[in-house]
């Protein structure tokens, strides 16, 4: 092919390639720039770009899973707040039970006192009906405000049970005692004082393990976040100091292609010289 023809310039026709190559490297450049990702949808890396769904996926299910057990904490502080209110009352229950255990009382003491534990032990059903939360209720084995509570613990839906415990059946101490002989059976080993109080600890017990482990697993959950976002950084996040000095050798080479095929277009009219008489 002759170098000399109108028809056919090479010079220009590889300048524009080059040209091209750099324009579409260039657009690569400024769309990691622009995004801050490497790779920001399937055209840039598919294998990659599939890995980091899935990942992106995962974080969604943990996040999604902890704001579930953040409701679960929520109902298991207001259970062990109630419970420790009622463990407290409790207290002054043995304490009206002993003072009428004793059989030296007049009718007019006796009768103070029994009012006192009425008053008792109407703050320990009101401290059960009220340790609610978002309408549900680990101290009560009826639905829909009570029972069982079963909440997801990771990104899989594993599940974690919380068992409810029968507080307005269990928790409740009887009604004040006739005479001392009543009251200082309730109060005897086997009696109904240590019989619920017993049971309100179990409950404690219960509820501070289930709040640990859901403390635990929240944290655990958080870590784990941690550990997938970086993963998923590292994957598919720019490297933007490397991709600025690219950004700008690439636009010096955009300028100078541009004055390369402007040259070589202009390459033809030095034939026009050739027919000058």
């Amino acid at each position: 092919m002759s170098l000399n023809s109108v028809n056919t310039n090479v010079g220009a026709m590889v300048a524009l390639q080059s040209l091209n190559r750099t324009n579409e490297a260039l657009n690569a450049t400024q769309k990691r720039v622009s995004t801050g990702y490497r790779v920001s949808d399937a055209k840039d890396d598919g294998a990659a770009f599939a890995v980091a769904q899935s990942v992106r996926a995962d974080v969604a299910g943990l996040t999604a899973a902890n704001e579930q057990l953040g409701g679960v904490k929520g109902v298991l502080d207001t259970a062990l707040a109630g419970l420790n209110k009622v463990s407290d009352t409790m207290i002054k229950v043995r304490e009206t039970l002993v003072r009428l255990a004793d059989d030296t009382l007049n009718a007019d003491q006796r009768t103070q006192y029994n009012s006192q534990y009425e008053a008792l032990r109407t703050q320990i059903q009101n401290f059960l009906a009220d340790a609610t939360y978002n309408g549900r209720t680990l101290i009560s084995i009826t639905p829909p405000e009570g029972g069982d509570i079963t909440t997801t613990r990771n990104e899989a839906g594993t599940t974690y049970t919380l068992t409810a415990v029968d507080g307005a059946g269990t928790m409740v101490v009887a009604a004040a005692p006739a005479d001392a002989a009543a009251a200082q059976a309730a109060i005897a080993a086997g009696g109904d004082w240590p019989t619920i109080n017993t049971v309100i600890a179990n409950a404690l017990n219960q509820f501070g393990s289930d709040s640990r482990y859901v403390d635990s697993q929240i944290a655990y959950n958080r870590d784990k976040l941690d550990a997938l976002d970086s993963g998923l950084g590292a994957l598919i996040d720019a490297d933007l100091a490397k991709e600025s000095a690219r950004l700008q050798a690439l636009q010096i080479r955009q300028q100078l292609g541009t004055q390369s095929l402007s040259i070589a277009n202009q390459a033809p009219q030095s034939l026009l010289s050739l027919f000058k008489g």
